[in-house]
């Protein structure tokens, strides 16, 4: 599986789609991402430059999430990977601002949480690692 390397936030436009970002391939991040819409990753997802993912619509990723640092993860609407979820302090699912959401869309599923502390969201740990 390819590896993208994505070192400031106009690096991660190549990936645009109607309904945010979808990467085919991992993707590591060596700065702080905001944008709005959702964040697709076959593999896995890291940002190691202790940047911080926001995203105004879903996170996800076939593999891992990795926020470095004390930065955490902030999304509005749910997070999900198949592996392990790392980030620093906190992390907020769900936080959709623009209509109710159900519970589903404010769940964090992952294969094992090994992050600070879920402020806001529905933690749904699924133990396949």
């Amino acid at each position: 599986m390819k590896t993208y390397k994505i070192n400031n936030p106009a690096d991660l436009d190549q990936f645009k789609d109607d309904y945010g970002y979808k990467v085919e391939g991992n993707l590591e991040v060596d700065c702080s991402l905001s944008f709005i819409g959702r964040l697709v990753v076959s593999g896995f997802l890291s940002i190691e430059a202790g940047g911080s993912i926001k995203a105004g619509g879903s996170i996800e990723a076939g593999d891992w999430i990795e926020a470095g640092g004390c930065c955490g993860i902030s999304a509005g609407l749910q997070i999900n990977c198949k592996g392990v979820l790392r980030y620093g302090l906190k992390c907020f699912a769900g936080i959709c601002a623009w209509r109710e959401i159900s519970d589903e869309e404010k769940t964090i599923t992952c294969g094992k949480h090994e992050g600070g502390k879920v402020e806001y969201g529905i933690l749904k740990e699924t133990k396949n690692d």
